[in-house]
């Protein structure tokens, strides 16, 4: 699906970021963490046209028909802000927030997607997804996504009480894997899943940009002379993001 952002005026900006995985490992340390969050949304909101989050900002969300899971008040306030400032965000879902349904369009005004979409802005294009579940390989990770994205699947867990479902659901994501990804992480160039999926998608049609979450490594990758892979990184070690102000995409970090 082709979309595009109105004319991106002068001094103004276009940031994307990925994988916060709020509520792991634990409150206090996903407390500080939405803590820096905000004050880089603070930050980008002078010069910000749209911000565009690329999954897994939450490390798990369910919408039941009555019930969210509580927390993030400090995130969902900040971006409400945002966009009451005319500042459009857009949220993909991730492999760990892929319940994601129509309270945060409802109660904030921002766009949700649940799959990969292309954006023209300026006078360049880019293919943006959370990057789960793309590519070749993973076959084990492909299956279980099929299962929780299954509409019946979905229904059978809603009838679970809130706090049996949250707590089953928290203890399969589990926190700590992602400190043992931490210590695992690896690039492998051209062999990268999501690299071969980008090499495939631009013999069809062609992106300038490929920008990815999940992964959580940060960086920029040429797949061509015209095209660039860009993996946004993470927010539970690092604090990386991306800014287009128009002619050039680059890859940042955030210090408070």
């Amino acid at each position: 699906m082709n979309n595009s952002l109105s004319e991106l005026e002068k001094n103004k900006k276009v940031y994307f970021a990925s994988d916060f995985h709020l509520g792991v490992p634990n409150h206090q340390q996903s407390r500080q963490r939405e803590k820096i969050i905000v004050q880089w949304l603070d930050s980008i909101s002078k010069d910000a046209k749209a911000v565009f989050l690329l999954g897994d900002v939450f490390d798990f969300w369910f919408e039941y028909k009555h019930v969210v899971p509580k927390g993030y008040v400090r995130l969902l306030g900040k971006l409400a802000e945002l966009v009451d400032l005319g500042i459009e965000i857009i949220l993909f879902s991730g492999n760990h927030d892929l319940w994601l349904k129509t309270y945060l369009i409802d109660e904030i005004g921002i766009k949700i997607f649940h799959e990969p979409q292309t954006y023209q802005i300026r006078s360049h294009s880019f293919y943006l997804a959370h990057g789960d579940g793309l590519g070749p390989g993973d076959k084990k990770f492909k299956f279980f996504k099929r299962i929780f994205s299954n509409p019946v699947c979905q229904w059978l867990f809603k009838w679970l009480h809130p706090d049996i479902g949250v707590a089953l659901a928290k203890q399969w994501s589990s926190g700590s894997r992602l400190a043992q990804e931490r210590e695992s992480l690896e690039f492998y160039g051209d062999k990268e899943w999501l690299i071969i999926h980008s090499n495939q998608l631009e013999k069809e049609q062609h992106h300038d940009y490929y920008i990815y979450g999940h992964r959580h490594i940060s960086g920029m990758h040429a797949l061509n002379n015209d095209s660039t892979y860009v993996n946004l990184g993470e927010w539970v070690f690092g604090s990386s993001y991306g800014v287009y102000d128009g002619e050039d995409f680059r890859l940042k970090s955030f210090s408070k």
